[in-house]
């Protein structure tokens, strides 16, 4: 039985595999019969146990089914990276070389492609790079927001550029592109989250607000950097910002962003606070609000600070 065990180290195994290293085929078939100790998890793919799969089985089970050439992608392995604003759903994304013929089965969406790439080992899992997973996940979601978020927070968190995803976007299918590319525009303008993004459209709408600048440096009189706040409406020198602990990837963070508050206002500048769950909830209210800011901040003598292009 050691042979056996070493086949299947997740408890997951192909049939064929099992019959190599000396299990009769039918010992296989007799264990996997109802009410024994076995079953089949996947067209040839034995689970050795009775109940459910764990996670780590299943994506043993999905890449085992696949064959050896599999790699992990989409939102499988977009929660191997790490990410949380992944779509729910127990499906497993695999991509296979174009000339293999494995189908789509059960939990496992098999794509074939000429486009394979690179292999990385994630906690020792084939797996696609960073920005082909989260582009294959998002080619399949079907709400702007979800693609807007899960896009946002692998750009926020550094795990790959606007650049890259667009490189990628255009390398690749058109099939399911649209969102993405989308949301990539709306970032390589300059927003930074899907908040940013909602709050854009929102100030759009308004006929008191001017155009608004997104994420530009402000600097003092003497040249000293302020702060660079979400957004910013340069002609009476008010700064809106989008608070969300959620996405301060540490308590060090959010005190950084306190202290830039804070500094603005020492610099006379008139700061908005906005939460993304009330952008969601009160779109209409946060609107009046951000206005009504405006106007007071129109009444005031403008401090002396300037945008970076002016500075």
């Amino acid at each position: 039985m050691a042979a056996v065990r070493a086949a299947a180290p997740h408890g997951v195994a192909r049939e064929s595999e099992l019959v190599r290293v000396g299990l009769p085929s039918a010992t296989v078939s007799k264990r996997c019969r109802v009410g024994g100790p076995w079953r089949r998890l996947l067209p040839g793919v034995i689970l050795m146990q009775t109940g459910a799969a764990s996670d780590t089985q299943r994506v043993a089970a999905a890449l085992a089914y696949a064959g050896g050439d599999a790699l992990l992608t989409g939102a499988a392995a977009c929660r191997m990276y790490g990410l949380r604003r992944v779509p729910p759903g127990k499906q497993i994304h695999v991509l296979v070389p174009a000339s293999r013929q494995p189908a789509t089965a059960g939990f496992v969406l098999v794509e074939r492609t000429t486009r394979m790439p690179s292999t990385l080992s994630v906690d020792g899992w084939p797996t696609a790079p960073r920005v082909r997973a989260v582009l294959d996940a998002a080619r399949r979601m079907r709400r702007l927001d979800g693609v807007r978020a899960l896009i946002a927070e692998a750009v926020q968190r550094g795990l790959c550029t606007v650049d890259e995803l667009v490189a990628e976007l255009e390398a690749g299918s058109r099939a399911g592109s649209a969102r993405p590319r989308r949301v990539l525009r709306e970032l390589a303008a300059g927003t930074h989250s899907v908040a940013e993004i909602t709050a854009q459209q929102l100030t759009a709408r308004s006929a008191v607000l001017p155009p608004l600048r997104w994420n530009v440096p402000i600097y003092d009189e003497r040249g000293t950097f302020i702060a660079i706040p979400d957004a910013w409406a340069d002609d009476v020198a008010l700064a809106w910002e989008i608070d969300s602990y959620e996405f301060h990837l540490s308590p060090e963070q959010y005190d950084r962003t306190l202290r830039r508050h804070a500094t603005m206002l020492a610099s006379g500048i008139v700061v908005a606070h906005t939460t993304p769950a009330r952008l969601r909830r009160e779109p209409d209210q946060v609107l009046r609000e951000l206005e009504a800011a405006y106007r007071h901040a129109l009444q005031r003598p403008r401090p002396l600070v300037f945008m970076a292009s002016a500075a």
